[in-house]
């Protein structure tokens, strides 16, 4: 099982801290929804990824300690790598289904921790979300949290702004908790399905541009429709 090696709480907001000062000068966050977060509990933050920079993102912008997945190829990368292990990262190796990495996430949400997850696995292509994995829903289904949706935007184009001198704009939307229909049991389509009630709520809060293989699905229109997604259209 693989363990990283975590500092203190002490150093891990002062990690905190100084990313939200840097964030604060390097671009404009315009964040809505942050009274949506539980204030006690487990959960998983859950949201779609557009750049590098939606780690910071949702970093900065959870004001608990919380793990996330982090790909391997980073690990040896000075002083990066020793930093996010320090923090709290779980390592994952992309090339295969790593176990080690879901029973290390398993054991953050059943012992009380959060967990921010990018269901889509990697940076979009298209600049768009794409198409979901079910190890989001499988953690959810087996540990019985509750899943907080986030909507990050403008990410995308923090480089190609820093370039022409300007300072970009980055949105992001957090979503009520919700819990998905779950008996600890789920598996196959049944687990693809409760990944599309996961990729929806995200998509639901996103600007319709930027929903990309969700945009057309009858999940989406029915959640618009009825206004059960928080600041659905990606208003801030």
């Amino acid at each position: 099982l693989t363990t990283p090696k975590m500092a203190s709480d002490r150093f891990y907001f002062f990690v905190h801290h100084v990313i939200s000062l840097m964030v604060a000068v390097l671009w404009r966050q315009d964040v809505a929804g942050a009274d949506n977060i539980p204030s006690s509990g487990a959960y998983v933050l859950a949201m779609n990824h557009l750049s590098a920079f939606d780690a910071p993102v949702a970093f900065i912008n959870s004001p608990h300690r919380m793990r996330m997945f982090g790909a391997d190829k980073w690990r040896s990368v000075p002083f990066f790598g020793w930093l996010i292990e320090m923090i709290g990262v779980i390592w994952v190796n992309r090339g295969s289904a790593d176990l080690d990495a879901i029973k290390a996430a398993l054991a953050v949400l059943r012992g009380g921790g959060r967990l921010g997850v990018a269901p889509e696995g990697t940076r979009s292509h298209t600049g768009t979300m794409m198409a979901g994995k079910p190890g989001l829903a499988y953690l959810a289904d087996r540990a019985k949290v509750p899943i907080v949706p986030m909507a990050i935007w403008g990410t995308e184009s923090v480089s190609s702004n820093w370039k022409r001198l300007r300072r970009p704009r980055v949105y992001c939307v957090i979503g009520a908790p919700f819990w998905l229909p779950v008996d600890g049991r789920a598996k196959g389509t049944r687990l693809d399905e409760l990944t599309d009630m996961i990729m929806c709520r995200i998509a639901a809060m996103l600007p319709p541009e930027y929903r990309g293989v969700y945009a057309d699905h009858p999940l989406l229109s029915e959640m618009l429709k009825e206004g059960q997604a928080a600041n659905a259209g990606g208003e801030v």
